[in-house]
């Protein structure tokens, strides 16, 4: 297996969890290729947690990497014209290139982000918009792939993005193999304004959790909305709210990502043909299954299958 570099680089300020998402998700596993290397401008890096980071390596040293990953800083910052032009060369140099949270401010002032779409935390999505104009933001994402270009919104959501580049570069089973690990969803739908301050829930509300997970177990039949409020002892109307509060999306579109997730792992760990593949997770026939696919992945279930099967 080929040992793609990992660098991340930690500024000033960065705050702990952006960095230890990173470090976690790609740390070195008998199933990836990975390799992980901490860089700072300076010997150390300071960070919001009151304790510093000690350098691996520097930022002129990116150059060697495959992806370079910028955790966010906060408060968001100018950084150094070092850090700057090296991120702009190893974009140049055509390497990956992620932001986790307010990471996106040192890619957009590199010149990184110009005619991209993007996202950030939503504390200081405004603060971004106004400063980076040639960048196209998106405020209710979790995160945004544009290729080699890949930015999140605000912290945790550092780990969806970063679970999908596990899911890109090595497919569904793995990542999802490192999801459990973490004790973290595979997957998430729906967008950061699910994390905007709202109303509390009113006391006594119980989570679907129960629902989802019994949704999961029968995949392969029929699910319709009043299956589902059934389940959860609720009408349907207030299924749908709960729903869309506790994932950021619709229990439908909820269950198509769930079905398409199940669609992957059989694709990339049986031989059943693509019909029985449909049909065990409930997308019911190969050509509905072709056109989520497309539409979803932009690929088909056997190209899909000739990059991932084991």
């Amino acid at each position: 297996m080929t040992v793609h570099r990992i660098a991340i680089l930690a500024l000033d300020g960065v705050m702990p969890l952006d960095l230890a998402i990173p470090a976690q998700i790609f740390a070195p596993r008998p199933e990836t290729p990975y390799e992980t290397t901490v860089h700072t401008f300076g010997a150390k890096t300071h960070t919001t947690g009151g304790f510093a980071v000690i350098a691996e390596a520097g930022p002129e040293q990116l150059s060697r990497a495959d992806t370079v990953i910028v955790p966010g800083s906060e408060p968001p910052r100018r950084q150094p014209e070092a850090v700057l032009a090296a991120l702009a060369e190893a974009h140049e140099q055509g390497k990956r290139i992620v932001s986790i949270c307010t990471g996106a401010f040192a890619l957009a002032t590199a010149g990184v982000l110009d005619g991209l779409h993007a996202t950030t935390h939503w504390q200081y999505i405004d603060q971004f918009e106004h400063e980076f104009p040639a960048v196209s933001v998106d405020r209710d994402v979790l995160y945004i792939d544009e290729g080699n270009i890949l930015t999140s919104a605000g912290v945790c959501c550092g780990i969806d993005l970063c679970l999908h580049i596990v899911r890109r570069d090595l497919g569904a089973v793995v990542a999802n193999r490192i999801a459990r690990g973490l004790v973290a969803a595979p997957h998430r739908e729906g967008g950061q304004a699910q994390y905007v301050p709202a109303p509390v829930a009113v006391a006594g509300e119980a989570s679907l959790s129960d629902t989802r997970e019994w949704a999961l177990q029968h995949l392969g039949e029929p699910i319709t909305l009043r299956q589902l409020s059934r389940h959860a002892g609720l009408s349907q109307r207030t299924l749908i709210r709960r729903f869309t509060e506790e994932t950021g999306t619709t229990p439908l579109q909820w269950l198509l990502d769930a079905r398409l997730g199940r669609a992957r792992e059989l694709l990339e760990t049986t031989d059943q043909p693509i019909d029985h593949v449909a049909r065990d997770c409930g997308l019911g026939t190969a050509a509905n299954l072709r056109l989520h696919f497309r539409r979803t992945l932009n690929t088909t279930p056997t190209a899909y299958r000739h990059t991932f099967k084991n």
